[in-house]
């Protein structure tokens, strides 16, 4: 109950928080036209309040610095019950009286001054207070970040700031002429320059002094400062404007925010992480590009040494044999209407299948993470697009089409860590003297004893034998009649699979069995989960359980959106059911194909819940986010997980970017 009073006491504070951030923000912004001053002196509160807040919130400041004050009289001050940092006061106060001096002066030399004094002044408490060796505990992971200064270095980025504003300033001004003030930009970029130089490029750590922290931020501040002080003086018409403005950047500050906090300022760093050999800044090493270097040689990441057994493989010879059938199949159709080929659904279902197969025969090869991730694409797209829509389809009109529905999509409820725990019982192999407990084992074996058997085994390839008989009417009635030739095509290729499984039942036997040692039939298991290389498809079926209910939705929906008058078109044309779907249908819902498959796409690229769960990678079933997580917080190589990640990120980017520009499309 505790747990749940404070969760719900987190969202209370958080929706109020919000609501008041927003409110104060439109009113803070209603005293710009009429009343500067205090427009400007709350302006300056609450930045200078937040960016002091913000670097003791993150340990690079103090609050005891180098005063001798007992900790808890100066660390904390309590406001309204809330205990706040004495410090972020402290940068609210400067800011709010550098504020409230600039509102209250015209003069361009005068404000550049107050600019200038304020900057200093919040920079030398930055200095002053920046985070030492006495406040760092045993248990603290924040070291010391007082900077070791290279002066060199620190000119050169400055000049290297000022360059890139001019370039930015006079190019601005030479295309568009937007540009007013080319000084003011080149001082911001020059103070960003020697941000770089005196904090991001030198060595942070108990090497460095306090004096350098205080000119590596008296640097930062006083340019900071002289940009501010060198803004006009606004007038009334551009006091309005400035409320005018704020309104946008109210409204959309919080979505950039957000973006750039959890999206943006992550990506970044784990950008800069990636180039280095461990925990940067400590002791890591800057290695440019050999993490990289690392991942596309690791024969456990990409394995393509034995690309040749791709053309040895039972798949590969019978997908090409499917892909080939299908091909035939469809010539043979077409002659018949005057066409080269005619694709129909048994054509292209065989071909599509022997497409798969081939697929399967490249990833059973060629092994490795990414491998295993590309793998995941190709299956877990296929299949639940294909099972998606075969479903809507089939359910679309059906009696009790909302329950199968309701049924189907259940699995989406479930979080991919349930529903991996749900199918490690399932797969789970006990003793083979035992009775098997997981689904699939029990059924296995019971097929082995089905097989080994004589009542039950007859009964099996009768119903077969059923099975196949009216099979081959139906293709000989359809073919006789000169209608249905899809339909023949179709039974002809469904009786293939038939026949195997009825050779198989009838002589090698079919299911969990061997012959024990003195000539006795003892069931056999499958080890789903440890044999490679198709332990793999078993995790994938996963996720197609879960994710087949979302395409089935989506797919009922564009279904039922397709034109009625269109389906009425081609039924009074004399289509078929099947010609209906094929040639209506699917190219209305194509655009919903794509959302679908690119949606998918993305989902299974940063799988890493379901392999977690359920092998851990082990057994040759690793994948880039799994992987990832274990070079980086289980190995402590930050450099290598960051790479991988950047690389997880290149490969979903052009889905993302495909789906960005097919809305703008649709808008």
């Amino acid at each position: 109950m505790e747990r749940i009073l404070t969760s719900v006491a987190a969202i209370v504070l958080a929706l109020v928080g919000s609501a008041g951030l927003f409110v104060g923000a439109n009113k803070l912004f209603d005293l710009a036209p009429r009343k500067w001053t205090w427009f400007t002196t709350g302006v300056g509160a609450v930045v200078g309040f937040h960016a002091m807040a913000i670097l003791w919130a993150n340990r690079v400041v103090e609050s005891l610095g180098v005063l001798s004050i007992p900790a808890p009289d100066i660390i904390l001050v309590e406001v309204i019950g809330v205990d706040i940092p004495v410090i972020a006061v402290l940068g609210g106060l400067i800011g709010g009286a550098a504020g409230y001096v600039l509102s209250i002066t015209r003069d361009p030399i005068q404000r550049i001054g107050i600019g200038v004094g304020g900057g200093a002044a919040i920079a030398v408490l930055i200095g002053l207070f920046v985070r030492t060796d006495d406040a760092v505990t045993e248990d603290d992971v924040f070291p010391p970040v007082l900077p070791e200064l290279d002066f060199a270095a620190l000119v050169l980025w400055t000049v290297i700031g000022a360059a890139v504003g001019a370039v930015i300033a006079y190019g601005l001004k030479a295309l568009a002429g937007r540009q007013k003030d080319p000084i003011r930009t080149i001082v911001l970029w020059a103070s960003l320059g020697f941000l770089a130089g005196g904090w991001l490029m030198a060595d942070l750590g108990p090497d460095g002094s306090r004096v350098e922290a205080v000119i590596a931020s008296l640097g930062v501040g006083i340019g900071l400062g002289a940009w501010i002080g060198m803004r006009r003086y606004p007038e009334l018409e551009a006091r309005e404007e400035v409320s005018r403005k704020a309104r946008v950047w109210i409204f959309l500050g919080p979505a950039l925010g957000f973006i750039a906090a959890t999206l943006v300022i992550p990506l970044l760093r784990t950008l800069w992480l990636s180039f280095f050999r461990g925990p940067p800044r400590r002791d890591g090493e800057f290695a440019w590009l050999e993490n990289y270097q690392d991942i596309f040689t690791d024969e456990g990441i990409i394995n393509v040494s034995n690309w040749s057994n791709i053309f040895t493989s039972r798949l590969f010879w019978g997908g090409l044999l499917l892909v080939v059938a299908g091909l035939a199949v469809a010539r043979i159709l077409g002659r018949r209407t005057g066409h080269a080929i005619e694709a129909s659904p048994s054509t292209l279902g065989t071909m599509g299948l022997g497409g798969f197969l081939l697929g399967f025969a490249i990833f059973t090869v060629l092994r490795g993470t990414i491998i295993n991730n590309l793998w995941w694409v190709f299956t877990v797209t296929t299949l639940a697009t294909g099972l998606g829509l075969a479903i809507a389809v089939l359910a679309d009109r059906a009696k009790y089409e909302n329950v199968a529905k309701s049924l189907i999509f259940m699995p989406m409820a479930i979080s991919f860590v349930g529903a991996g725990i749900i199918w490690r019982f399932m797969y789970i192999a006990r003793p083979p003297q035992d009775t098997q407990t997981g689904l699939l084992n029990a059924a296995w074996v019971g097929l082995g004893k089905l097989s080994n058997s004589t009542g039950p085994k007859l009964i099996a390839l009768v119903i077969l034998a059923l099975a196949i008989a009216f099979l081959v009417y139906l293709g000989l009635r359809a073919y006789r009649t000169g209608e249905g030739n899809s339909v023949a095509a179709g039974a002809a290729l469904t009786i293939l699979p038939l026949l195997w499984l009825a050779w198989k039942i009838a002589f090698p036997g079919l299911g969990g069995f061997v012959e024990g040692p003195n000539g006795e039939t003892v069931a056999d298991t499958v080890i789903f989960l440890s044999n490679s290389p198709f332990n793999n498809v078993w995790l994938m079926v996963v996720l197609i359980w879960v994710q087949t209910g979302f395409a089935m939705v989506i797919f009922s929906a564009a279904i039922k959106a397709v034109p009625s008058e269109l389906l009425e078109a081609a039924k009074v044309d004399g289509a078929t059911e099947s010609q209906t779907f094929w040639r209506i249908t699917i190219p209305q819902i194509l655009p919903t194909v794509g959302v679908v498959v690119t949606t998918l796409v993305v989902v299974v690229l940063k799988v890493f819940d379901i392999v977690k769960v359920m092998t851990n990678g082990n057994f040759d079933t690793q994948v880039i986010a799994n992987e990832m997580w274990q070079r980086a917080f289980t190995e402590l190589n930050f450099g290598l997980g960051s790479a991988l990640a950047i690389i997880l990120f290149i490969f979903v980017l052009p889905i993302m970017y495909l789906n960005v520009k097919r809305m703008q499309e649709a808008s």
